[in-house]
This record gives structure tokens, C-alpha cells and sequence, in this order.
């Protein structure tokens, strides 16, 4: 059973990993489904329970997962997640023009700002490090901080204008903006921050017990044979933003751990 943080609305979801699901079934030769969550907390908790075997996580979520299951292992990411971006935007009508760096963050004080999910890399962990840097803490915005839920969310609150500023995972952003999907004379994008690792696929240790020593790899050769070549699976590394997969390790993340234990976010 696969799984995957719920980042994007749920149509582009199972779109995509429902054509994962597929293309796994026939290369890796058992049986393999897609299960839709609710929400990033329980996609970690599933994991914990044994109830998915392969979830696509971001930096934070992966770490949370492994974590809870002795030898779970990171195993691939897309070529992006070796040095991801999230973006800040703003309201045009909140006055502020695009910084150079992730310093000029600065000028957020005193807006309306929200985050997407509580548990995001892109969304919350690593702008709320970068924020930090710049000398902004949760309380140096208007009232509370938001969190929209999911990236998609964050544009359409603050194109609304019912927050003047906000962050999502650099993906999501220039998909919709490509896409004609953002007001641009009422949205604009502020900085990106300096790069990190983050989206990738966790696996866990039981699937060799279930299928066998050396499965683990088995999907590892899968993911990464992922070919543009093929109509099929061009289709499905399109929908991931990805130019292709490579393997990634544990290690990667140990900067986002690091992050997510000073802010409380792990204990």
C-alpha cells in the first residue's frame, strides 16, 4: 500500500499516485494500491501502524515516520529535492516589493501571514527557520499565523487578500503560475529561500519480510527507471514536477531534523 502526503487538491492526488500505484504493479510485479489520507499527521501515523509500506513525504513527514519505525529508510527523491525552494508571496496590495535574500524577510512584520500545513517542510518548517534568521518570530505578525492546509490553499487565501502574505513549496507556485492559475496583478512572489532538501519516498523495513530479501531495492530500480521515453511514465514525472528520480539517504535530512527539534516540532 502507498501513500502520500496530502499536499495538492485531492483529484491531482490520486491522479498521480494512482498512476504510481499502476506503474509499480506492473514493474515491480505484486500487487500495489493507493491509499488517500487526510492529513499530513495521519500519512506518519499509518506508516507507524505498518498500514502503508511506501509513502511520499516531505522533508519533516519523512523524518517524523522513520522516526517511529527502526530502519525505515529514505530511498528516493525527484532531482528538485536536492536543493528545494519555498516561496513567499505577497498580496499586491499589502506594499511590498521582492527582496534579494532571505533577510529581507524582515518586512513581514505586522502582516497577516499564513503557512500551509502545520507539519510541511516547504510550507512551514524551513520558511519558519528562514523567518527566524530574519528576526521574525510567530508573534511578530498580525494576530495569529494562518496554516491553509495544503500549498494550493496558501495562494488562493492570500490572493484573496485574506492574508497578506504567505509561503508554499516552489513547485506548487510555478505550476500555477505557468498554469495562468494566479492572479498576478494581485499576487507577487517576494524571495525564495536558500535551498534544502525535501520531498522523497520512505519505505518500510517489513516489505522485505513480506516480499522478500533485496525487495527494497527491487523498488528502488523501479522508481528511478521511471523513463520520459515512455508516454506513460513521462505522464507521471510530469505530474511530479521532476525531471527524473534519484536515491537519496536518511542523511539528507538530517538538517530538516535538526530544524524541526530547535522549533519544537520533534521532541
Amino acid at each position: 500500500m502507498i501513500g502520500a502526503i496530502p499536499d495538492q487538491e485531492p483529484q491531482e492526488l490520486q491522479r498521480l499516485y494512482g498512476a504510481v500505484a499502476e506503474y509499480l504493479s506492473e514493474s515491480i510485479g505484486v500487487p500495489v494500491e493507493y491509499l488517500p489520507v487526510t492529513d499530513y499527521t495521519a500519512s506518519v501515523s499509518l506508516f507507524g501502524l505498518g498500514d502503508l509500506d511506501l509513502v511520499w513525504y516531505g522533508g519533516l513527514t519523512g523524518v517524523q515516520a522513520r522516526l517511529q519505525v527502526d530502519n525505515a529508510k529514505a530511498i528516493v527523491q525527484r532531482d528538485i529535492d536536492e536543493a528545494f525552494h519555498s516561496v513567499f508571496i505577497a498580496n499586491t496590495s499589502a506594499g511590498l516589493a521582492p527582496f534579494d535574500d532571505a533577510l529581507g524577510l524582515s518586512d513581514l512584520e505586522g502582516t497577516r501571514f499564513t503557512f500551509g500545513s502545520e507539519s510541511s517542510t516547504s510550507g512551514r518548517l524551513m520558511p519558519q527557520f528562514f523567518l527566524a534568521e530574519a528576526g521574525l518570530g510567530l508573534d511578530s505578525f498580525e494576530g495569529e499565523v494562518g496554516f491553509s492546509g495544503d500549498h494550493d490553499k496558501t495562494i488562493d487565501l492570500v490572493e484573496a487578500g485574506t492574508y497578506e502574505a504567505g509561503v508554499l513549496n516552489e513547485q506548487v507556485w510555478d505550476a500555477r503560475v505557468e498554469e495562468g492559475d494566479v492572479d498576478t496583478d494581485k499576487v507577487v512572489e517576494l524571495v525564495r529561500t536558500p535551498p534544502y532538501h525535501d520531498y522523497h519516498w520512505v519505505i518500510h523495513p517489513e516489505v522485505e519480510e513480506l516480499y522478500g530479501e533485496g525487495f527494497i531495492g527491487v523498488v528502488v530500480d523501479a522508481l528511478i527507471a521511471l523513463d520520459r521515453s515512455v508516454p506513460e511514465q513521462k505522464e507521471i514525472l510530469d505530474l511530479f514536477g521532476a525531471g527524473t528520480f534519484i536515491e537519496t539517504t536518511n542523511e539528507n535530512y538530517r538538517q530538516i531534523e535538526e530544524v524541526a527539534r530547535s522549533s519544537g516540532l520533534i521532541e
